[in-house]
C-alpha cells in the first residue's frame, strides 16, 4: 500500500496518549510519511489539529487511537470518503478496533508491506421524516435504534420492508443493525452473529410485549421503514451508532437503507474472523 500521508485520530481525555502520538509522528517522518493530527492528538502532541471532515480529504488512511467508539465516530466525520481506517484499541473489548497499542509500529510496517487488505463495512443511510419533509440524515456503521425513554412504557413501531408491512412491534424498542453492528446492542438484545462481510439487516426487537416478534435477518437490498404509530405517552428517540439522534413523535418515519459508501476498515490479510469471535466472545470458554 503506497502511503504519503498518515491521519492519526483520538478516543477524547487520554493524555496518556501523548507519547505514542509524539512516537508515531518520529516513525511517520522516518518514512517519508506526512502526519495529520485531529485536534484531540494535536492537543497532546503541541501541534496544529485538523477538524476531522477535513483531515479525512488529506490522508490515504486514518489511524485510530481508542475503542469501537472513537471508531464509529470516526468514520461518521470521514462520511462518503471511501478512505481506510485502521483501529487501535483502548478499550475493553474492540471488535472494529482490534489491534493493541503495543501492535502499533508493527502493524503500520505490515501495512506499508502490503500485508493488510481493505475490508468493506456495510453502513446504512438513515433519514427521518414527518409527513414527508425530512428532519434528519445520518450514516449508521453499527446500528440505528428507536426505543422510548420514560419510564414502564412500550412504544408501538408500524415496520415495513419494501413498502409491505413486516409487523408492529409492541416494545421497549427496536434495533435496525448493520452485520458490524450484530455484534453490538443487538447481540445484548437476542440478535443473531452475523460475519461482517455478510451484507443483511437485523431487526432485533428490544423486550418485545409479545414472544413471537423475534429478531429477523433480512436482505441487504431491503428498504427498511419504521413509523412511531403510538408512543403510549413517553419520549422515543432514534439513536444512530449510539452517539447521535434525534426525538421522535408520533406518526415521524424513520427510513433505513444501505449506503452506497461503506466503511473501510483495514484488517491482517490472514484475519480469522471465527478466530476474533472466539477470542473476543470467549466461545468455548468454561
Amino acid at each position: 500500500m503506497e502511503v504519503r500521508s498518515i491521519g492519526v485520530c483520538v478516543k477524547p481525555d487520554q493524555p496518556q496518549l501523548a507519547e505514542a502520538i509524539r512516537a508515531l509522528a518520529k516513525w511517520a517522518s522516518e518514512h517519508a510519511i506526512e502526519v495529520v493530527l485531529d485536534p484531540e492528538a494535536g492537543r497532546w502532541a503541541g501541534a496544529p489539529g485538523t477538524p476531522r471532515h477535513d483531515l479525512a480529504a488529506r490522508v490515504d488512511f486514518v489511524v485510530v487511537l481508542g475503542g469501537d467508539g472513537t471508531l464509529l465516530a470516526v468514520a461518521r466525520a470521514i462520511g462518503r470518503r471511501l478512505l481506510p481506517i485502521l483501529g487501535v484499541n483502548l478499550g475493553a473489548l474492540g471488535f472494529l478496533a482490534e489491534i493493541d497499542l503495543t501492535e502499533l509500529f508493527p502493524t503500520l510496517e505490515a501495512v506499508l508491506a502490503d500485508r493488510f487488505r481493505i475490508e468493506p463495512r456495510m453502513r446504512f443511510e438513515v433519514s427521518v421524516d414527518h409527513d414527508g419533509s425530512e428532519l434528519g440524515r445520518y450514516l449508521a456503521l453499527n446500528d440505528a435504534v428507536i426505543a422510548k425513554t420514560a419510564l414502564s412504557r412500550m412504544v408501538d413501531l408500524e415496520t415495513r420492508a419494501d413498502g409491505f408491512e413486516v409487523t408492529t412491534y409492541h416494545a421497549d424498542g427496536l434495533i435496525v443493525a448493520t452485520p458490524t453492528g450484530s455484534s453490538a446492542y443487538s447481540l445484548s438484545a437476542g440478535g443473531p452473529l452475523l460475519l461482517p462481510s455478510f451484507e443483511a439487516i437485523v431487526l432485533t426487537p428490544i423486550c418485545s410485549h409479545t414472544l413471537t416478534q423475534r429478531p429477523l435477518v433480512l436482505s441487504a437490498s431491503c428498504e427498511i421503514t419504521i413509523r412511531v404509530q403510538d408512543a403510549r405517552g413517553g419520549e422515543v428517540h432514534l439513536t444512530v451508532d449510539g452517539q447521535v439522534g434525534r426525538e421522535l413523535a408520533e406518526r415521524d418515519r424513520v427510513t433505513v437503507r444501505r449506503s452506497e459508501w461503506p466503511a473501510q476498515i483495514l484488517v491482517p490479510k490472514d484475519r480469522n474472523r471465527f478466530q476474533v469471535m472466539r477470542t473476543k466472545l470467549r466461545w468455548g470458554a468454561r
